[in-house]
C-alpha cells in the first residue's frame, strides 16, 4: 500500500535549512499495523503528513496504491485522500459546535453522500465505537477517550483503507489511552491498514512493527515478536 525511496524533506527559511526527514525508504503493506517511533524533532510527524497526503517530500518517491503521488498538485491529493485516508489526532481536532453525529457525518458530506446514506454510515461508524448513546452529545459534554472514539469513527466513517494516528493517546490518562489502542487494534484485525506516530512504548507494543526515527532517518525497524490483540 505504501512505498517510499530516498523520501528527503527540506524545510528552508532565509536564514537556515532543516533536514527533517534524510532519504528515508521503506515499505507498509496492506493490513499492517505499524509504529513510528523517536525523539522529538526526528521527522515522524513529517513523515506522517507526507504520508497522509498533506504535504510533499522535497525529492524521492512516494507510492500510495499502486502510483507514484510524490509531487502532485494540493488539489490531486486531496482527491487522494478522500476515502482513501482518515487521520486521528492527538487533539482529536472535533467541531465543538457540532454535535458528535454531525462530527462523523462531515468527511461523507465532502464526498457527496446523499442524507439517507449519510445516516446509516455514521450510525454505523458509532455503533462501531460504542458511542451511539452520545449522538447527540457536543464534543465538550465527553471525556478525552469518549471524544477521540469519536475521532475514530470519523476517520473510519467513509471506509478508509489507511488509517494515520498521530499520538492518539498524548493526551488521555492510561485508562483512556488503553480504551482507545484496543480500539485501533480491533480495526487492524478487521483489516485496516494504521500507522501510528506515538512516544509511548506501551502503545507500540499494539502494532506488528516498529520503525525507528532518529534525526530524519530510519535507525531500526523490525517485526514485534508479540503484540497486544
Amino acid at each position: 500500500m505504501i512505498k517510499t525511496k530516498n523520501l528527503k524533506k527540506i524545510y528552508t527559511t532565509e536564514k537556515v535549512e532543516t533536514t527533517a526527514l534524510n532519504n528515508v525508504t521503506l515499505e507498509i503493506d496492506e493490513g499492517e499495523f505499524c509504529a513510528v517511533m523517536g525523539p522529538s524533532g526526528c521527522g515522524k510527524s513529517t513523515l506522517l503528513n507526507i504520508l497522509g497526503l498533506l504535504d510533499n517530500p522535497t525529492s524521492g518517491e512516494y507510492h500510495f496504491m499502486g502510483q507514484n503521488v510524490a509531487g502532485k498538485s494540493e488539489r490531486e491529493r486531496a482527491r487522494l485522500r478522500k476515502g482513501n485516508i482518515g487521520f486521528v489526532f492527538q487533539s482529536f481536532n472535533l467541531i465543538d459546535e457540532l454535535s458528535v453525529f454531525e462530527n462523523v457525518e462531515l468527511p461523507l458530506l465532502y464526498l457527496g453522500v446523499s442524507s439517507d446514506k449519510r445516516k446509516e454510515k455514521a450510525e454505523e461508524a458509532l455503533e462501531r465505537m460504542s458511542m451511539m448513546h452520545r449522538r447527540d452529545h457536543f464534543p465538550q459534554q465527553l471525556s478525552g477517550g469518549q471524544q477521540q472514539r469519536v475521532a475514530i469513527a470519523r476517520a473510519v466513517v467513509a471506509d478508509a483503507d489507511l488509517i494515520l494516528a498521530d499520538e492518539p493517546t498524548g493526551n488521555l490518562d492510561s485508562d483512556h489511552g488503553d480504551e482507545v489502542m484496543k480500539v485501533l487494534a480491533e480495526l487492524h484485525d478487521q483489516g485496516t491498514t494504521i500507522v501510528m506516530v506515538t512516544h509511548s512504548p506501551h502503545d507500540a507494543d499494539y502494532a506488528e512493527r516498529v520503525i525507528n526515527l532518529f534525526d530524519g532517518h530510519i535507525v531500526t525497524e523490525g517485526m514485534q515478536e508479540s503484540f497486544h490483540v
